[in-house]
């Protein structure tokens, strides 16, 4: 399965019913901003959801982009992943997983869990309930200058 197919796809509906449990609307730039965010499973940071989301629509700002990005996230429909100590990236993957960050090439890639956050093997003490497990796993690419990232030219 590619990882392209693990991301459910979300019909506009749906991302207006998310948004307005959160007191928003739909609006044409959140719509665009998340659909951009979604047609590449590369984890991209903010400035690179601008850029892709800029190219199509012009007249959009950066702090359309942070502000719908922190609303995606806060609704639910997106995760932020932080790997290292540069600039926070975002995941439309909901489903439990964790990722892997290559310390090479600078690529994330999602892990799939066997079992959910409840099979996990820690033990929780009685009195929490975990609702999210943020797992990072750093490495390298088996290949590191075959890389898809690293030959694409950015980093």
């Amino acid at each position: 399965m590619s990882e392209h197919s693990k991301v459910p796809s979300v019909e506009a509906s749906e991302l207006a019913k998310k948004l307005s449990e959160s007191g928003l609307r739909l609006t044409s730039q959140r719509e665009h901003v998340f659909h951009v965010l979604r047609a590449q499973t590369d984890h991209p940071t903010a400035d690179e959801v601008y850029l892709r989301t800029k190219a199509e629509m012009p007249e959009i700002s950066m702090a359309t982009v942070y502000n719908t990005l922190d609303a995606l996230v806060r609704c639910g429909l997106v995760k932020q992943v932080n790997v290292d100590r540069a600039a926070t990236r975002f995941c439309c993957n909901m489903e439990d997983h964790c990722h892997f960050y290559c310390e090479e090439c600078g690529w994330v890639h999602d892990i799939e869990l066997s079992g959910g956050i409840r099979d996990f093997p820690i033990r929780m003490p009685r009195d929490l309930s975990a609702r999210q497990l943020d797992i990072s796993i750093r490495g390298a690419c088996r290949n590191p200058g075959d890389c898809n990232r690293k030959s694409a030219g950015s980093s």
